[in-house]
């Protein structure tokens, strides 16, 4: 078992170290960087719009980051008076430890709908929403609380840069490596990952064992043409590590 982790720096470097440590082979190869939003000149103006009762979504720990990054520049606080909420447990965390305030974040499934689950985004009529994303992504959380009555708006602190990558000769190298497992941490890198396999390398993408952290980009991944996805139910480090290293002293498995 060979895995390709795709997902940005420095945590796809960290998981392959860890795989490799824990005598599992892993490449990382990121797909993107993340540099700071064109538009977070305008969050402190955001949050002071918010009320008291109202919301700030954190969709990714990209997100949190660079945020808390900019306000802390710039000498502006996170609210004290609004609901904090993460889409996942590593990105709670970060906005727990910047805010000082209690974060809700889906327990089990750590995606779009999982969040939207949440009992306190039951009741967001005539509420602010602000979330808290990239340059684009996690649209059904805007249309959901949106078509509720809530008045959503998005910032965007980050910005995902596609890096300009040679399918094919990367391609060559990873079946090369005897890559098998692929590890890939959002739709948008699934798509771009997609577009970059030649035609003549078709055949091994679709057979390689998919790691994915929602069943949203397991469906993706199931109409591009995988067959062996596993939905970790995460995208933190530490869930894909457990699975990863399960799955690698037991061989292949299909969730």
């Amino acid at each position: 078992m060979t895995i390709l982790i795709t997902r940005p720096a420095p945590d796809g470097e960290q998981l392959a170290q860890q795989l490799n440590a824990a005598g599992i082979a892993a490449l990382s190869q990121p797909l993107l960087d993340i540099q700071p939003g064109p538009t977070l000149s305008c969050l402190p103006a955001q949050l002071q719009q918010l009320e008291n009762g109202d919301f700030l979504i954190a969709v990714s720990v990209h997100a949190a980051n660079l945020a808390h990054n900019y306000l802390m520049s710039v000498g502006v606080s996170w609210p004290k008076n609004v609901h904090y909420i993460a889409v996942g447990h590593k990105t709670a965390a970060a906005l727990k430890t910047y805010t000082g305030q209690a974060v809700h974040t889906p327990s089990a499934r750590c995606d779009s709908e999982g969040l939207l689950a949440l009992p306190i985004l039951t009741q967001v009529s005539g509420r602010r929403v602000l979330i808290l994303r990239g340059n684009g992504g996690r649209e059904l959380i805007y249309q959901h609380l949106q078509q509720h009555g809530a008045a959503v708006n998005y910032s965007e602190t980050y910005q995902r840069n596609w890096l300009s990558l040679d399918g094919h000769a990367l391609c060559q190298q990873w079946q090369n490596a005897g890559v098998d497992s692929l590890v890939v941490t959002s739709g948008e890198q699934l798509a771009f990952l997609a577009s970059l396999v030649p035609d003549n390398a078709k055949a091994w993408f679709y057979q390689c064992q998919l790691f994915v952290p929602s069943q949203r980009i397991a469906d993706q991944a199931h109409q591009l043409g995988f067959r062996l996805i596993s939905n970790v139910g995460s995208a933190a480090n530490g869930p894909l590590f457990t699975t990863l290293s399960k799955i690698g002293t037991m061989g292949k498995s299909d969730d």
